[in-house]
């Protein structure tokens, strides 16, 4: 899903090619639509609730199975035990199967997800593409990643070693608040390029241009 048109993707390129300008750091921009599928919260979800509904079938025994009784044409049953339990785990799988597709519905799915488990996602997926993008990709190791999960609402920055053995994390929050406030206003673009010229900002006071040096990593905004 693509949540940029090319002149915001210029925009953002500008922005990280100016912010590169004053500093000896290689700045990455990626956009993602989500971190995680949650297949696995999905599940959990899903069963869950079958076992819940399971627990509490004995309490409502007489009413379900009377329920029941259009199956066996609308006669009184007497239910034995093979057929009560038959009509347990029927029930069981269909609260389980309803729950699953229930969650297909993306913003339903992702409004169950923990918050914490949206942010651990997030930070874990935002790692793994820096390792892949960024990570020791530069001569002097001085890649950093700037990280959207749209669905998740979560943003992170990601710094390789020569830039986070002089810049404690704490020190990339403010540009951590200047993206949110735009991006709290639907202002992806905006949030963006205020994370990046704030970012280069710190990179330009820390690890100054030096004559000579060339641009290493594409300045493009990736959107995946």
């Amino acid at each position: 899903m693509a949540y940029l048109n090319a002149e915001e993707h210029a925009r953002i390129s500008a922005a990280v090619a100016a912010a590169e300008g004053r500093s000896s750091g290689e700045i990455v921009t990626i956009i993602a639509d989500r971190s995680d599928g949650y297949t696995d919260v999905a599940l959990a979800w899903a069963a869950l609730l079958a076992f819940l509904v399971l627990a509490l079938l004995p309490f409502v025994a007489d009413p379900v199975l009377n329920a029941l009784a259009p199956l066996h044409g609308g006669w009184n049953v007497a239910w034995e035990a093979p057929g009560i339990f038959a009509a347990a785990a029927a029930i069981g799988i269909a609260t389980f199967l309803l729950v699953l597709a229930v969650q297909m519905v993306p913003a339903i799915r992702f409004a169950l997800v923990p918050a914490r488990i949206k942010t651990d996602r997030a930070e874990n997926r935002a790692i793994d593409l820096f390792k892949v993008g960024a990570e020791r990709r530069t001569e002097g190791h001085t890649g950093i990643l700037i990280y959207l999960s749209m669905q998740e609402h979560r943003a992170e920055i990601v710094a390789d070693e020569a830039i986070a053995s002089l810049v404690p994390d704490e020190t990339w929050g403010e540009a951590m608040v200047a993206m949110l406030a735009e991006l709290k206003q639907g202002r992806i673009t905006e949030g963006m390029i205020a994370a990046i010229e704030r970012v280069g900002a710190v990179l330009a006071e820390h690890l100054p241009r030096q004559d000579g040096e060339r641009n290493e990593l594409p300045d493009r905004l990736i959107e995946l």
